[in-house]
């Protein structure tokens, strides 16, 4: 089945997604301060080839070129996230310059007709709030909604569209449990802890956005994996459940109800794991939809050698460059258990994979990017047309970028980058969906 954009709603937004520190560069320009990634990505063996986002897809000057190739391909909107280092000084000092580079990246988006959506926290905390505690210390969250009320102040009567934190899970357990993301700590408590003050940072920027903005929506982006059961036995199926709850339920439920899910806070108390419960109405403050990053699904199976009781188990189907099966029907599961559970409008805030691009003669020929947005698209118009609320989609990513840990080894992109010269180019996928959405 041929799918065509007059088949989604008529006021249906198809956007795309970047995000600060992954193309910007310009790290010490106009007085733009290390952030964690910066201290991390320098640091010998933690990002792939050593790799860092110190150019990256330099950004902060080729702006004017990128929203150009945005508006070619036929954007409604660009998700970005805002460098929290590069607005402030210190974490809480208004740094001009910094605010400037925002505004001009704004006005250009609105003069060519493309809807902004901002992120206001992309992983890139200020090293020097950090170096106070960072997200262990609760006044981070106090910190937080300075940041957010600067920011609502200076582009408030442009942006209609915010984000305050994207992906809290990633932030606080690849951060602080695993390891491998920045800070690079490993230890579980601190994991909850500070996906606590996250969740109390949303809070307090949901309170202020309420008193600064009267005409905007604002929400909070996750990561949502759709969660199975390896086997078909007890106990793989209980440890899907409390598996769903870490992931999925730990930053919607709150949001939501108030509360931590109780499965998976039975197991971190018999565990031995302390869970802080302060200031529950202030993570349920109202908001006005959610935003979902999917990108797969995930085999639970039981495992009381884990600290967690469970494992990730490889799945039969094919995997994107990142290892990640394409299952494009967990799309529309997710989306519909976020509509029946929550009851509240959503946007697919990122969706895409990394491919084995290359560049041959000017173009790379990634049919396979094309078949999996095709589907992912089928997948969320078939939740369209039962029901579920879904406002947006925003296809990860604009262009090829700092992939983490995994440094410049993987390819995201619509667009493809040349990182030695810096040129763009479109890619196979991009003339499909410029095509798709001129349909």
């Amino acid at each position: 089945m041929q799918i065509r954009r007059k088949d989604f709603p008529e006021n249906f937004i198809f956007g795309t997604a970047t995000s600060a520190y992954q193309i910007e560069g310009a790290v010490n320009e106009d007085g733009r301060e290390p952030s964690i990634w910066d201290t991390f990505s320098h640091t010998p063996g933690k990002t792939k080839n050593s790799e860092n986002g110190d150019i990256a897809c330099d950004h902060y000057h080729k702006y004017k070129e990128d929203i150009q190739l945005m508006k070619e391909i036929g954007f409604d909107a660009y998700r970005f996230s805002i460098s929290w280092p590069r607005v402030m000084k210190q974490g809480k000092i208004k740094n001009e310059k910094g605010l400037d580079f925002y505004n001009r990246l704004v006005d250009a988006l609105l003069e060519n007709g493309i809807t902004p959506f901002v992120t206001l926290y992309h992983w890139d905390l200020p090293q020097s709030l950090h170096e106070k505690g960072g997200w262990l210390n609760p006044d981070m969250a106090l910190y937080f909604q300075d940041y957010a009320a600067l920011m609502f102040e200076t582009l408030g009567d442009r942006i209609k569209f915010w984000i305050t934190l994207n992906e809290p899970w990633c932030s606080a357990f690849l951060g602080y449990f695993l390891g491998i993301h920045a800070p690079g700590h490993n230890n579980l408590e601190e994991a909850f802890t500070v996906a606590h003050t996250l969740l109390r940072a949303h809070g307090y920027a949901v309170k202020v956005f309420r008193e600064l903005i009267k005409d905007g929506k604002i929400g909070l982006t996750n990561v949502v994996t759709k969660i199975e059961p390896a086997n078909e036995t007890d106990e793989d199926f209980q440890a899907a459940i409390i598996v769903d709850e870490l992931i999925n339920g730990w930053f919607h439920d709150p949001v939501i109800f108030g509360r931590y899910p109780d499965t998976a806070k039975g197991l971190l108390k018999q565990i031995g794991v302390n869970i802080n419960e302060d200031e529950m109405d202030i993570i349920s403050e109202p908001i006005d939809f959610f935003g979902v990053n999917y990108y797969t699904r995930q085999l639970i199976a039981y495992d009381p050698q884990n600290q967690l009781m469970y494992k990730n188990v490889e799945g039969p189907l094919p995997k994107t460059e990142m290892g990640w099966e394409i299952y494009p029907e967990g799309l529309y599961d997710v989306l519909k258990k976020l509509h029946q559970r929550y009851s509240i409008p959503l946007y697919v805030t990122e969706n895409g994979m990394a491919g084995p691009d290359k560049l041959e003669n000017g173009m790379v020929n990634d049919i396979y990017r094309i078949e999996y947005l095709e589907n992912h698209f089928l997948s969320a118009l078939k939740a369209i047309n039962e029901g579920v609320e879904l406002k947006g989609y925003f296809i990860w990513s604009l262009l090829d970028n700092f992939e983490w840990a995994e440094g410049y080894s993987k390819r995201f992109g619509l667009i493809y980058v040349d990182y030695e010269t810096q040129k763009r180019y479109l890619k196979r996928s991009a003339i499909w969906l410029k095509d798709f959405l001129k349909r």
